[in-house]
């Protein structure tokens, strides 16, 4: 007589499930990275007037991949990301530069919403640094606070 045993493993989602409680509900989720760099890809492209087939063939990036990056389904590789920062005209700076922005200007809005849903003074939170900020490149320091 034999016990049959099924693997299980924990599952992780990678983003967290809905709680029982209705406020966090009506925060907009934590933005992805992926999200904000196919964004980006996607608006840059369309602003130029092109076709995802034509950028495809400039990067020699698969169409298919291209628009699952796009579309925030794929986590591409800096060198896909500069293949298609390029094919646009722009640099790798550039493309996370302006996902940078993006991702400030989301998390200033949730941070409001937040602060509005929990009824807070102001929503404003003290950011611990482990050092000093010092402005770095061009673009000088920036400083993320949630």
């Amino acid at each position: 007589m034999t016990s049959r045993t099924t693997n299980q493993a924990d599952v992780i989602p990678l983003r967290p499930l809905p709680t029982a409680d209705p406020a966090p509900r009506d925060l907009p989720r934590e933005p992805l990275w992926r999200d904000l760099v196919g964004e980006v890809l996607r608006r840059e492209r369309q602003a130029q007037g092109r076709t995802l087939k034509d950028v495809s063939e400039a990067s020699r990036i698969s169409m298919a991949y291209l628009s699952e990056v796009e579309r925030g389904r794929k986590e591409a590789s800096s060198e896909v990301l500069a293949a298609a920062a390029q094919a646009l005209g722009l640099s790798l700076a550039d493309v996370l530069a302006l996902a940078g922005e993006r991702l400030v200007s989301l998390t200033a809005a949730r941070t409001r919403s937040r602060s509005r849903s929990l009824g807070t003074a102001g929503g404003h939170r003290s950011v611990r640094t482990a050092g000093p900020v010092r402005p770095t490149g061009p673009m000088g320091g920036v400083l993320l606070a949630a």
